[in-house]
């Protein structure tokens, strides 16, 4: 597949997220720094995670209406503007960071928590970037418009 057709993101969101995760877990597990109650922090991790589902379902069930692609390597067939994307013009990848919020609580694992700042870091070049770089070329007013009025996160 020509990249031109594609955003050209770096790696699959949900891979970076894991890659950061395990990574966090890894570390918790060498040297633990305990933080907060448990029962609070796996309430919280649970109530996170559950939220997150929630909204990745939301997502997809309107793209997948849409007929476009969930996987951001595909070439994106149409401008998805309802559903959560009326909030975020990124849901999915909100719902992968509160999952992986709420399993680092829910871990207690403080290195997971720190190291999400790389994830996100590494996700807006990476891929966000990459993909609204993408769509303004592939739609444009139509995404420009669709920009100022929705938020890129929440």
């Amino acid at each position: 597949m020509d990249r031109q057709e594609t955003s050209g993101v770096i790696a699959p969101p949900p891979l970076i997220y894991l890659a950061g995760l395990v990574t966090g877990l890894l570390l918790s597990a060498a040297a633990p720094i305990p933080f907060l109650p448990r029962g609070l922090v796996q309430a919280l991790g649970a109530i996170l995670i559950v939220t997150a589902v929630g909204v990745a379902f939301w997502g997809i069930r309107e793209m997948r209406r849409a007929g476009t692609s969930v996987d951001p390597r595909d070439p994106t067939t149409a401008l998805v503007t309802n559903g959560p994307f009326g909030f975020s013009r990124n849901p999915l990848y909100v719902s992968l960071t509160l999952c992986y919020l709420g399993i680092a609580l829910a871990a207690r694992s403080l290195w997971a928590i720190a190291l999400l700042v790389v994830v996100l870091a590494v996700m807006q070049r990476g891929v966000i970037d990459r993909e609204e770089r993408y769509l303004e070329q592939k739609f444009g007013a139509d995404y420009t418009r669709y920009k100022e009025r929705v938020r890129r996160w929440i």
